[in-house]
């Protein structure tokens, strides 16, 4: 029996995608190299801002230096936009309602920055008591190394069969194997289903409200 879901949060809960792009666009711009399309950051995100801003950076200027300014100037951004076009996928929130209803516990566990990781997950899902919320910290290997799950698992009194971990690419597939829970893949995210079918997750979802089929 399912106890605890541990949700990625851009491209699972939240469409960030626009935000996202247009911060770092804005970086990018700022000192003189070529911006992307939207549709270009689908591949660029998911391993944390740092790689965000190494993999929209021409390969040339990938040096620590110069990704590092970048960087600075797309978080300095990004703190002040990241809600302007960021909004809930249709149904999460009766997906989490639901859930909290049945008493099962719901986490996060993101590689977005830790600041705004908790700002976002208080703006769209303040409601919600969530066991914990997790996001990129410093000195603390990102998805999909296992401790992030590991610490969410240190407020969850439950086993690992009883977890379940949905995100929407390749990094949380892996995160879920190296993590010894179960990896549901969900197809409305930032990714191609391709990508998740790859790592064989137990279960594949096409809205969120499939989720609950599964209890």
């Amino acid at each position: 029996m399912i106890k605890l879901v541990i949700f990625d949060l851009d491209g699972t809960l939240l469409n960030t995608i626009e935000d996202l792009a247009v911060s770092t666009n804005y970086a990018l711009e700022k000192h003189g190299f070529s911006t992307h399309p939207i549709e270009a950051y689908n591949f660029f995100v998911g391993n944390g801002i740092r790689k965000l801003v190494e993999r929209a950076l021409p390969e040339n200027f990938r040096d620590k230096a110069t990704v590092d300014v970048v960087l600075d100037d797309f978080v300095n951004y990004y703190d002040k936009h990241s809600t302007v076009l960021t909004k809930p996928y249709d149904g999460i929130i009766e997906v989490l309602t639901q859930l909290t209803k049945q008493g099962i516990g719901i986490a996060v566990a993101s590689n977005k920055y830790q600041a705004a990781t908790e700002e976002l997950v208080s703006k769209y899902f303040g409601d919600f008591e969530f066991i914990e919320v997790l996001g990129q910290r410093e000195g603390v290997a990102p998805k999909p190394d296992s401790v992030i799950v590991e610490d969410i698992l240190k407020k969850f009194s439950g086993e690992k069969a009883n977890v379940l971990f949905v995100g929407d690419s390749g990094v949380d597939m892996q995160t879920a194997i190296n993590s010894g829970v179960k990896a549901v893949a969900v197809s409305w995210g930032f990714r191609p289903v391709s990508e998740l079918q790859q790592f064989s997750p137990e279960y594949l979802i096409n809205k969120p409200a499939e989720l609950l089929s599964l209890f």
